[in-house]
């Protein structure tokens, strides 16, 4: 999905809450009365819309009209990948990465950096590289580009692509995941060392399905990383979408898992190919997902006018060839103002279990409800009592047209009525006092879900 210079730049597009400064920000960047651009209008719910940038493109009047009417933030293109600011090992060049800073900034615009870790687009001197010397060369990039970068950006997506596609769920072989399992958060530490102040995110491909390995892998690694204060602040979707790989179904379910683990989630290079209404549909569905989810605080398009992305053929954005809005562009905009559809909207409910006869050395089971007209999401807790346990069992009895349509972290037998669910390998054992969860999605309505859990 990402080939050539105009490569799909991941970009992860961190969010935040707007305070004072940050709205006199937005606003100078959108002249037009809110609700009239998509940056004003994603502003009104303390959001940012943002596109993708070329340098070589800041001297094209049409392109940067549009830029500067419709969008809060930027994201390079390229000009801030590896083998643009590090051509040479030791000589650094940031000469188009600043000069898109610049002109942000001119406009009250916000930038997202990216990438600082990533297999693609290695200069030569970096690909010839292997072992403990990568290590530190990649370490030493990652410090030094974000020191030089350093209070200037809202965030970086500091490791790109890591996972592999397919079912297997695991790491991509390249050379930097060759240098051990740990150079992912490796290159989160030396980010956070270097910047403190910059939300550092993972950004990935192909991840927007959540019943999909590589989605629940990337899941797992965030989970992870912030129960063992790894610094990690968001988790970016490229979301490129095609015949070939339509907007799932579960989509939001996605976006609101992720935000659960204390992430705030972007999607950050957002196209889909198509014309017409039908385009159009997607567009809304996308954003309406988006905006039904608190944490998901930012959509970054990945370019501006059809003829600028880097699968042109296919017609992905928001402005045509000239600069014209498309359909999908009104859709986009009135999925903005309408603060999401209505059969999107989520409601949270927890349902807590009775304490088990021997809380002593047993366990308890709660569950949470991520809901919306059609189905739900349940999110279920096992907590050790006042001893460690080994592993798990917990039973969930679903109300009458309730069915699992989708699990995670655990195995099941039933998918209505009374179900039975116990742990896998990795987390069977839980301290005392301690927790692990797992997940389903379900069809129906999930309120009313009963629980208990035994251990051992």
């Amino acid at each position: 999905m990402k080939l050539t210079t105009r490569s799909v730049s991941r970009a992860l597009l961190v969010s935040t809450l707007v305070v004072a400064s940050a709205g006199a920000t937005l606003l100078l960047a959108t002249s037009a009365s809110a609700g009239t651009t998509l940056g004003a209008s994603a502003a009104e719910s303390g959001r940012y819309f943002g596109t993708a940038v070329a340098a070589n493109k800041l001297s094209d009047s049409t392109y940067v009209g549009i830029l500067n009417r419709e969008f809060t933030m930027v994201t390079p293109e390229n000009e801030m990948k590896i083998d643009a600011t590090e051509p040479n090992q030791g000589q650094f060049s940031y000469g188009n990465g600043d000069r898109i800073v610049s002109h942000a900034k001119g406009q009250g615009m916000r930038v997202r950096g990216h990438t600082l870790a990533w297999h693609s687009q290695q200069p030569g001197w970096m690909q010839n590289m292997s072992g403990s010397a990568l290590r530190s060369a990649m370490l030493n990039h990652v410090t030094q580009v974000a020191t030089h970068y350093k209070g200037q950006l809202y965030a970086w997506d500091v490791v790109n692509e890591a996972f592999a596609d397919g079912g297997g769920g695991g790491r991509r072989d390249s050379n930097l995941q060759r240098t051990g399992n740990d150079w992912i958060e490796a290159a989160f530490r030396a980010a956070r060392a270097a910047d403190p102040d910059t939300k550092l995110c993972y950004n990935d491909y192909n991840t927007d399905d959540w019943g999909q390995a590589k989605t629940q892998a990337v899941y797992s690694m965030v989970r992870d990383f912030k129960s063992r204060g790894v610094p990690i602040d968001c988790v970016g979707f490229q979301s490129h979408f095609n015949n070939n790989s339509p907007v799932p179904s579960n989509y939001q379910t996605t976006l609101s898992s992720f935000a659960a683990l204390g992430v705030d989630v972007q999607i950050t290079e957002l196209d889909i190919e198509g014309s017409g209404s039908t385009q159009a549909a997607l567009y809304q569905r996308v954003v309406q997902a988006c905006m039904a989810v608190a944490r998901c605080n930012g959509i970054t398009v990945w370019g501006i006018r059809d003829s600028d992305s880097w699968r042109s053929s296919g017609t992905p954005l928001l402005f045509d060839g000239s600069g014209n809005k498309k359909a999908a562009y009104t859709s986009a905009l009135n999925a903005l103002n309408s603060g999401g559809g209505t059969t999107t909207t989520t409601t949270t409910t927890t349902t807590t279990t009775t304490t088990p006869p021997n809380p002593g050395s047993g366990c308890t089971a709660s569950v949470s409800l991520d809901s919306w007209a059609e189905g739900f999401v349940a999110t279920v807790r096992v907590t050790a009592g006042s001893s460690a346990i080994s592993s798990w069992t917990v039973t969930l009895t679903l109300p009458s047209g309730a069915t699992v349509t989708s699990a995670w972290n655990a195995n099941h037998s039933g998918n209505t009525g009374t179900t039975q669910w116990t742990n896998v390998s990795y987390n069977g054992q839980v301290g005392a006092g301690q927790s692990t969860q797992f997940g389903f999605q379900g069809s129906g309505s999930g309120s009313g879900i009963t629980s208990s859990c035994s251990a051992s």
